[in-house]
């Protein structure tokens, strides 16, 4: 349903539910910033963030949540779910079942049972079905990437990736409430990421040790993680997830038979857009040069600058993929949402071994 006459039939009419973190800084500037989508409504119930929707987006329909978004379905191609994870599963289902394409923020679901239904729902009703797993693009991830697809370090032995943060307090409400059966804790939260990168860079694996631990006041689920994962073609990975961390480690740190890899700093992404950057500056993803990783062996290091960030190919990806016909087309999805699955079993894995 677009407010602009102008706007070409063949844009995919997108609705945004949530305008927190998520629908704020990631899929609302996503989504206005490609030309393949018209950016029709934002869902949220909070007075103060329709004002803000407005005044980023003018022309844009607020409401007040996602009954009211189902309501325009037959206005909508698509519907983003930018909302509390144990939403995720009722409202994707729901938005499927109103004919609908669906983006379903991380993590999935909150069960990789719930995830695997969605998936064979989609497939009944020929819907596109796909999970916003953003960090995939992020640019010092796509640099490990490419240093594994050539074979520059060698054999890899030992993967390790860190998100550690220094947040002492529980910041939102939702989050403060939330147990693990509410898709809370950092393990939900940052750890969908990391794992999903490890599924990605070295196949399937298996968890075999676990460490989750609630060290905050008032942290109802997890905030302090550590899980150690064995891939089927022998890599051991390990994986921090840490909200009350002093003093961070690498973002990443491979070891190879011939070389190793170390990249400290985070993504420059979200933080450019949160500052209040577009996705179509020049300087979007662009690593500052003093963040660049060490590649080699010690007493024999190279700087290596890190590849430029790019979310708003996850868009770019599911828009050719809807335009060419949706389930019918060969194009493949941005995320296949089985992997997302293959993660939430690997957090079933740690939590039952913690």
């Amino acid at each position: 349903m677009s407010t602009d006459s102008s706007t070409p039939a063949t844009r995919i009419r997108t609705a945004v539910v949530g305008f927190g973190l998520s629908g704020r800084v990631f899929h609302a500037p996503l989504i206005a910033a490609d030309p393949g989508y018209s950016l029709d409504v934002i869902a949220t119930s909070n007075t103060g963030r329709q004002a803000a929707a407005l005044g980023h987006y003018p022309g844009v329909k607020t409401v007040p949540d996602a009954d009211a978004v189902l309501a325009l379905a037959g206005d909508l191609d698509l519907v983003v779910l930018g909302t509390p994870p144990a939403t995720h599963y009722p409202l994707a289902k729901a938005a499927l079942e109103a004919g609908l394409d669906v983006v379903v923020d991380k993590p999935f679901a909150v069960t990789s049972g719930q995830g695997q239904e969605l998936i064979d729902l989609a497939e009944r009703l020929g819907r596109v079905l796909t999970v916003f797993q953003n960090r995939r693009w992020d640019g010092d991830y796509l640099t490990v990437k490419a240093l594994l697809d050539g074979g520059v370090l060698g054999e890899v032995t030992r993967f390790e990736s860190r998100f550690e943060r220094w947040s002492p307090e529980v910041s939102k409400a939702w989050k403060a409430e939330a147990t693990a059966a509410d898709g809370g804790g950092v393990l939900f939260d940052l750890g969908t990421h990391l794992l999903d990168q490890a599924l990605q860079l070295f196949g399937p694996a298996t968890v075999v040790h676990a460490e989750l631990q609630a060290r905050r006041p008032g942290e109802k689920t997890d905030d302090d993680c550590f899980v150690v994962l064995r891939h089927e073609n022998g890599v051991l990975s390990h994986h921090w997830m840490n909200m009350l961390c002093a003093q961070q480690g690498p973002r990443y740190r491979v070891l190879g038979s011939g070389a190793g890899y170390t990249k400290r700093g985070v993504d420059p992404q979200e933080p450019y857009i949160v500052a209040g950057g577009s996705p179509l500056d020049a300087e979007y993803g662009v690593e500052a040069a003093e963040w660049a990783g060490q590649l080699g062996r010690d007493g024999h290091l190279d700087r290596l600058p890190t590849e430029r960030g790019n979310y708003p190919e996850f868009y770019r990806i599911l828009a050719a993929k809807i335009a060419d016909g949706g389930t019918a087309s060969g194009l493949p999805l941005p995320v296949d949402p089985a992997g997302p699955v293959e993660v939430l079993k690997l957090i079933e894995q740690a939590r039952s071994l913690a």
